[in-house]
């Protein structure tokens, strides 16, 4: 535990550790009260009268032996350097500008090695260094820097109009490392930091994970009051602390007022033993028709020991309603009956819970059980005994007890509400001192080092994200068990970089789907997840125990909600109680059979036009679950499944989830792509690197983004790398060797870590969801791009089976593949062979290197009257053209080895001409030397033998068509020539015969005639 303040005075001696030991009207005294995170010693007992000639030494022994004594172990820690407060945007011309820092032991301390560094949130560069070396706080451990009109005067006068106003940031560093102005963020020697902004929509990426991962900027909220405002540290809650807008108070206390006047009924202060009280905060006007009972739980059995009806009708001008067993000399709101002061008197009562209920009192009975209804409040307390857990789990779930001293017997103590949490039901704001009814309390003696490790070269480090990116998700509900009882309910959260994570600062709320209100808000700050990113809460039945227990059926069957926000102040409940949306990280609605009609708010609010998700029971016959299966995509109904129980491991997802789209979401897969890949192997050159290079809209969170390299025969994973960091500028994300990479390749035991055949894809899903070794998967697959033949990479990562494998040629030099299509995922008609050209756009064949195409495709053997419509229904069939292309691109690379390939073809137009299929228009070439190459082949080849009995040669050719087609088109037409010749022969023939046989010869004129007369004639 660190103590932050420790201040000795002689005579009258007081020391201060996170309260403190007082000597007194030289009367010793020591006394104290623990609390969560906080030790606070006010209260005294006196010692014996000889006490009064110990030395101070001896009464500092006497002390810690009595808090050895109660089991406490105390350090005496020199404090911590922290900022303070800041005020960056002032009215008219900034010229009251400062930045505090404080010193926690509130003592002058050397600020000898510190640096304070200004950061643009515009670039993230660092636009101003002050290195503090050679200077010392005040007194007060305060240090200023700032205008020269601040008063107190600053150590440090800065011009008017130095300090940003936001999107900025600001860091103090402790070390030697070189902090200057135009250096990148960086978290080395980071001490604290703060990164606030103007504007409510401004948001920095770079400045918050890299100086308060898991933390919001903050807003300088010039709406907070007239005049100027300032961002002040305030203590939260329990041992976390916070920034908010506040009333300027440059070296001196923080006001840390209220951040609403608006405030809900809440405890404020409540005092036990001698002279008991109950002090509320009200609400301006107070709410005087809203009925409330305060109920009195014993602390042992969980059961109503005593129960009252508040009958609010005006409060103090501080808006405050004390109801005291005795008037005295302040002004009651109401009395406390004696039954109810004697309970909360007994020096015996170390146990139990002060709670506030919205209703009549006659629902909570003397001797009845604990209740399941929401409280409005409730202050649960122990003095380290026996504590019965469904207190906890049902009025505080996720929050500690605050813990009481046994010396609470030998006297009074007084718990008020001092952190600046909004929220209720948290014993963590609590802090104990001295009783102040009707009054401010006293919040002193709280030391300011936040809950935070020592860091190497600082002494403040943020909450563990060791991600620093990612952000928590809903993973499994199991909101219906089977039975009555429903104890193995559960809600399983999950971060998205599958590492250990703070959930500081994350709630999460249940909905009730009939009134549109949260049934349970738990605060998770204080927890974290375990090494695989996962954290759980449920019922006492659920394998493991969860983090969080909660009683039996408390998570509703349906229809209803779970909310998951991101908000250090709590969900923000705006005027009418509605559906909070500001934080909102992620959200499941879902029903019960034949009830989703309850939950329609809820969905239009939390998952806005989306079918509610059914834990659909004829799933298992013991029982199921809604999992996240195949997205990471926030608030995406259809990326859950209807699974078996899976608490705190890998979902039981199907093996092909099917994710609908849905029109009112916008995927957050659009634009992230592979762009460019390389392997170190692919050629000869010395200076061939190994590299992939992905694609995705500027400065976006890579975070739940795994890449995975494929190895062939036999097909397995041999790379996986969990992404981290984001896009640049320009949207570009580099995996590689060299050390100007986002990421590092890993080295590989042997060979190099891109094959010379296989494959790179691109998943969406929690790391352990992609190991090593496993086979190629399409479940949450986002891109992929395969340099292989291999059937089962090619049938698994790609559309359909691949007709083009690149090809490397050494004799081209330095080569990459390249991405020549912004939107076709999983396609080798997108990628060419080409100079690697990491982070800059690809180079892609283009306008600048054309040449003309006009190439006719035909089959050898085809019949005249079916090749127009056997052309018109292959322009038709899906993936005809760009198998054609891979065809033609397959033919031309083996012929002029430049490195052709389909996109060198993607201008091309297909249509039918005379019944040949024909690409008419440009082929694209990378350079003149590429279109030299392609154009010789070109008039080198006279006719293409393509696979499949496809021919191809230019549509100019008439030869063309007589040698194939044409040919045996014509063939027939002489055929049909010599059958009509032959046919009108024969008919003169048979004319002339019948001719003669109807008209004989005149035989009485016949005349002998020689042999010689006769031949001729016949």
């Amino acid at each position: 535990m660190l103590l932050t303040k420790a201040k000795i005075e002689t005579r009258g001696l007081y020391w201060n550790f996170r309260g403190g030991f007082k000597y007194t009207n030289n009367f010793p005294t020591c006394g104290f009260v623990v609390s969560p995170g906080i030790v606070d010693i006010t209260q005294q007992s006196k010692l014996p009268e000889r006490s009064m000639t110990m030395r101070p030494c001896l009464l500092l022994y006497s002390c810690l032996w009595a808090l050895a004594g109660a089991g406490l172990v105390l350090s005496l820690g020199e404090g911590c350097l922290l900022i303070s407060e800041v005020n960056a945007d002032n009215p008219g011309l900034d010229t009251t500008e400062f930045v505090e820092l404080y010193h926690s032991s509130g003592q002058r301390t050397s600020l000898e090695g510190y640096s304070l560094v200004f950061y643009n949130g515009n670039g993230n560069m660092a636009y101003k260094v002050l290195n503090l070396t050679g200077y010392v706080t005040e007194d007060s451990g305060y240090f200023l820097v700032g205008s020269a009109s601040v008063s107190p005067r600053p150590a440090i006068i800065l011009q008017a109009n130095s300090i940003q106003n936001g999107l900025d940031g600001i860091a103090l560093y402790h070390g030697e490392n070189g902090y200057s102005i135009g250096m990148k963020v960086t978290a080395t020697g980071l001490v604290d930091a703060i990164v606030y902004k103007s504007r409510r929509s401004d948001s920095s990426g770079v400045l918050e994970q890299v100086l308060t991962p898991g933390k919001p900027s903050f807003l300088e909220d010039e709406s907070f009051q007239l005049g100027d405002e300032s961002i002040e540290r305030c203590w939260l809650s329990g041992s976390n602390w916070t920034f908010q807008a506040g009333i300027p108070s440059p070296g001196s206390t923080n006001p840390c007022t209220s951040l609403s006047i608006n405030s809900p009924i809440q405890i404020s202060e409540l005092r036990l033993g001698e002279g008991v009280f109950l002090e509320l905060s009200m609400p301006q006007p107070a709410p005087t028709s809203t009925p409330l009972a305060l109920v009195l739980l014993d602390g042992v059995t969980a059961t109503v020991s005593f129960s009252m009806e508040i009958q609010i009708q005006e409060t103090t001008s501080k808006g405050l309603f004390l109801i005291a067993a005795d008037r005295g000399n302040v002004s009651v709101s109401q009395v406390l009956p004696p039954e109810g002061a004697s309970l909360l008197q007994q020096p015996g009562a170390l146990a139990g819970a002060v709670v506030l209920y919205s209703g009549g009192v006659a629902d909570y009975p003397t001797g009845s059980p604990l209740s399941q209804d929401q409280p409005i409040d409730a202050l649960v307390y122990t003095g380290g005994g026996e504590l019965n857990p469904n207190l906890t789990q049902t009025l505080i779930p996720g929050r500690e007890p605050f813990l009481l001293s046994s010396r609470f017997q030998e006297g009074g103590v007084s718990l008020s509400r001092c952190g600046v949490a909004k929220w209720s039901r948290d014993p963590g704001v609590f802090l104990g001192g001295r009783p102040t009814p009707g009054q401010t309390n006293e919040c002193l003696g709280l030391g300011l080092c936040p809950h935070t490790v020592v860091a190497q070269g600082g002494t403040v480090i943020p909450p563990v994200d060791p991600s620093g990116q990612g952000e928590f998700l809903l993973s499994e509900v199991n909101a219906d068990s089977p039975g009555a009882r429903e104890d193995y309910e559960f809600i399983e959260i999950r971060h998205t970089s599958g590492q250990q994570a703070s959930l500081d600062g994350v709630w999460l709320l249940l909905f009730n789907g009939f009134n549109n209100k949260p049934y349970q808000q738990m605060d998770l700050t204080g927890h974290s997840t375990d090494p695989q990113g996962f954290f759980l809460l449920g019922s006492s039945g659920v394998t493991p125990r969860p983090s969080i227990v909660l009683p039996p059926n408390t998570v509703q069957n349906g229809p209803d909600a779970v909310a998951l926000y991101r908000s250090p102040q709590g969900p923000h409940f705006s005027q009418g109680d509605s559906i909070p949306t500001e934080g909102l990280l992620d959200a499941v609605v879902y029903r019960s059979r034949g009830s989703d009609k309850g939950a329609k708010a809820l969905g239009e609010v939390l998952t806005p036009g989306q079918p509610h998700l059914l834990e659909d029971p004829s799933f298992s016959s013991v029982d199921e679950s809604l999992s996240r299966c195949g997205s990471l995509e926030p608030r995406l109904l259809a990326a859950f499944q209807v699974t078996l129980l899976t608490p705190m491991k890998e979902n039981a997802c199907a093996l092909e989830p099917t994710l609908h789209p849905q029109p009112t979401l916008k995927p957050k897969l659009d634009g992230f792509v592979i762009f460019e890949v390389a392997g170190a192997n692919w050629t000869n050159a010395t200076d061939q690197q190994a590299f992939v290079e992905l694609r995705a809209p500027p400065q976006s969170s890579m975070v739940g983004y795994v890449l995975v390299v494929f190895e062939q025969r036999p097909v397995h994973a041999s790379i996986s790398i969990p992404l981290t960091g984001e896009s640049n500028s320009l949207g570009f994300y580099l995996i590689g060797t060299s050390v100007s990479t986002n990421q590092r390749l890993p080295v590989v035991s042997h060979g190099t870590p891109i094959p010379q055949r296989g494959a790179v894809a691109l998943y969406h899903g929690f790391p352990s969801s992609f190991p090593v070794g496993m086979p190629a998967s399409n479940l949450s697959l986002v891109d992929a791009v395969v340099f292989s033949d291999d059937q089962e990479l090619l049938q698994t990562l790609t559309p359909s089976s691949q007709l083009y494998t690149p090809v490397f040629r050494p004799e081209l030099g330095l080569v990459s593949l390249s991405r020549c299509s912004c939107c076709e995922l999983r396609t080798p008609q997108a990628w060419t062979p080409s100079k690697p050209t990491p982070q800059n756009d690809s180079l892609c064949p283009s306008q600048t290197f054309p040449l003309d195409l006009d190439l006719c495709v035909s089959k050898q053997e085809s019949k005249r009257g079916n090749a127009e419509t056997d052309c018109r229904q292959w322009l038709h069939r899906e993936g005809s053209r760009e198998a054609m292309r891979s065809e033609v691109a397959l033919y031309l690379e083996s012929h002029c080895h430049c490195g052709f390939s389909p996109v060198h073809l993607h201008e091309a137009q297909f249509s039918c001409y005379e019944g040949l299929i024909r690409l008419s228009g440009h082929i694209l070439a990378l350079s003149e030397d590429q279109r030299n190459n392609i154009n010789q082949t070109l008039k080198n080849t006279s006719l293409m033998q393509l696979s499949g009995g496809l021919v191809g040669m230019s549509c100019q050719e008439p030869e063309f068509y007589r040698s194939q087609g044409s040919e045996m088109t014509s063939g027939w037409e002489i055929a049909l020539v010599f059958a009509a010749l032959l046919v009108v022969g024969l008919a003169v023939a048979a004319a002339a015969y019948c001719y003669r046989r109807r008209r004989p010869l005149n035989y009485s004129s016949i005349e002998l005639n020689n042999q010689g007369e006769m031949n001729p004639d016949f």
